[in-house]
């Protein structure tokens, strides 16, 4: 297994990576700006935090000192956006249920 991934290594540089994971970090930021859903603005952050995710374990396994260190934080990051999706929706829903509603643009206060 281990020589798969340095074989697959050898053939995918670093800046590969890095450019899948700007284009997805991209893509995600112009949808949670443009997108008035919010539901779909979540999916955009996770977008997001995926795509850091994906420079996190491609520099881990790149730089020789890391030690793993990147897949641990992406571990990490995963568990707190497990949360943050939680919570989040318990607010969607909580909104929706009052406002009926989860256009971003329709929720100005917070007041029911």
């Amino acid at each position: 297994m281990q020589q798969f991934i340095d074989q697959l290594n050898a053939q995918i540089p670093l800046e590969g990576y890095l450019v899948v994971a700007a284009i997805m970090f991209a893509i995600g930021a112009w949808g949670a700006l443009i997108r008035r859903n919010a539901v779909v603005v979540f999916m955009c952050v996770e977008l997001m935090i995926n795509a850091v995710n994906l420079t996190l374990v491609a520099f881990a396994d790149f730089l020789p000192g890391a030690g793993g260190a990147g897949a641990g934080y992406a571990v990490l990051i995963i568990a707190i956006a497990a949360a943050e999706v939680a919570v989040g929706l318990a607010i969607v829903l909580a909104i929706f249920r009052t406002r009926r509603t989860v256009n971003i643009d329709e929720v100005d206060s917070l007041r029911g």
